[in-house]
């Protein structure tokens, strides 16, 4: 009998809940693990596949049968069904995003086997055609020096961790009636780096200004700045592109006005000789008039585009992100240190703030409203079990904090400086993310000129002081 594949996932994770409650019996011979590890990294997750393959013997079968044949006997923990919704997770992420690159080497293969072209130009050409995008994609000079930049090795790290943020970005555009392929203008705003900060106090993924985010809905305090929570900085990013659509109706122009505004899209279009009232041309035909930034803007774009579909096809293998894909939410209604909830359960403090950029202080200050909890899908149980110890830490973490005196001169007072020892396989970019802080920051405490000149055991300042 041939089984549809829209049942497949779902007979997947049955499966695995009742492996994972069948290994639980035939390892309870075995002497206890270590602690769970903190999230599943995606190592992790092959190596316990390959286990989950190897566990075939005939006592395993045999407990597995037993369970399948009793179903109302399992007792799957909460923890369990959390992990194993966790891999399910991750892996699916991986396979959705491994099988687009591949689909796009085989196009390249293709392209590049059956169709005749003279050069270079010609290949990306073709290639930028078959990626049929609802935002029409050109070619010239300064596209193709947009593919050299993202296509390089260098870009290999920033791209992967399209794995974490691209599967959240096209939820939320596909929400707003946004065409996802828009995703990989957080790329060139941000390097997907939701505490990007630039020299004029743009921040965040979608790189907002504080009157432009606030406009847009995102809280920006002392305590809280939504321009880097990821999703929510988002939405914010959808209604501004979505008004600038409706404004000019071509998906160019709105991609111009999210880098210069629409003032500026407006100044070009008249003198274009149009109506910016009622204007049908694109950003090609405004090229001369918009600033230098956003002429390159554009194009920046497209490349970034072309590099996500076609970048193994150069050789670049896009390195999975330094954080787990597998992620949920939980409500707080009372206000929080994360350091309660490292010290609680196995989690750490710079994971928790990586996964919760937007709380500037590691504080959730949920007084007057709720405030969203970002955690490891296989945490979420753990917390909720812990949550009661969690608060019951207020009086540590938060004595501080609950005087506005005390929170002011926190603020401004300066911490221990921090320091990080250089591993094998570092980049300073993953480093900066795992701190909470921005490349040019780490560069500076440093005195770093180059940022690809690290040295393994080399010892990194990564906090101001």
């Amino acid at each position: 009998m041939k089984i549809s594949r829209h049942y497949i996932l779902p007979l997947v994770v049955l499966l695995m809940l009742v492996a994972t409650e069948a290994g639980a019996t035939y390892n309870s011979r075995r002497p206890k693990s270590k602690a769970r590890k903190q999230y599943t990294s995606p190592e992790e997750i092959k190596a316990q596949q390959d286990s989950i393959a190897a566990e075939s013997s005939i006592e395993y079968a045999e407990v597995v049968a037993e369970e399948v044949a009793v179903p109302h006997q399992r007792t799957n923990t909460l923890q369990q069904i959390d992990s194993v919704l966790a891999m399910w997770q991750t892996t699916t992420t991986q396979e959705h995003y491994n099988r687009y690159f591949e689909e796009f080497v085989a196009v390249s293969e293709r392209i590049d086997t059956t169709m005749s072209y003279d050069n270079l130009d010609s290949m990306y050409v073709m290639r930028l055609q078959s990626l049929m995008s609802p935002v029409p994609l050109q070619y010239n000079w300064e596209v193709r020096r947009a593919i050299d930049r993202f296509t390089s090795p260098s870009f290999a790290t920033i791209m992967g961790y399209a794995y974490y943020y691209f599967p959240m970005i096209e939820e939320e555009f596909i929400k707003a009636g946004i065409p996802i392929e828009l995703r990989t203008l957080a790329i060139v705003e941000s390097g997907l780096n939701p505490v990007a900060e630039s020299r004029m106090g743009a921040k965040g993924l979608w790189q907002f200004m504080p009157s432009t985010g606030k406009h847009y809905g995102l809280e920006i305090n002392s305590l809280v700045d939504e321009r880097c929570n990821p999703r929510l900085a988002t939405r914010a990013a959808c209604r501004y592109l979505k008004h600038m659509y409706d404004m000019y109706g071509d998906w160019t122009l709105a991609i111009a006005s999210y880098n210069c505004g629409p003032g500026n899209v407006n100044k070009a279009i008249t003198r274009a000789g149009g109506d910016p009232r009622n204007y049908h041309g694109s950003f090609w035909d405004v090229y001369n008039g918009l600033p230098s930034e956003t002429r390159n803007y554009v194009p920046l774009y497209m490349g970034a585009t072309y590099a996500f579909a076609f970048g193994k096809a150069h050789g670049v293998e896009f390195n999975m992100p330094a954080m787990p894909l597998a992620t949920d939410t939980i409500m707080i209604n009372r206000p929080m240190h994360l350091e309660q909830i490292s010290s609680t359960i196995d989690i750490s403090i710079e994971l928790l703030r990586m996964l919760n950029p937007e709380y500037t202080l590691a504080i959730i200050p949920a007084t007057t409203k709720s405030y969203t909890l970002t955690l490891p899908t296989e945490l979420i149980t753990e917390y909720v079990m812990h949550e009661a110890e969690i608060h019951a830490k207020d009086s540590t973490y938060l004595k501080e904090y609950v005087i506005h005196a005390n929170l002011e001169q926190k603020r401004h007072e300066a911490p221990p400086a921090t320091y990080y020892t250089v591993k094998k396989g570092d980049t300073l970019g993953a480093i900066a993310r795992k701190y909470g802080r921005t490349v040019k920051q780490l560069m500076t405490w440093n005195n770093l000129k180059n940022a690809n000149s690290l040295r393994i055991g080399q010892r990194l300042r990564v906090s101001p002081n």
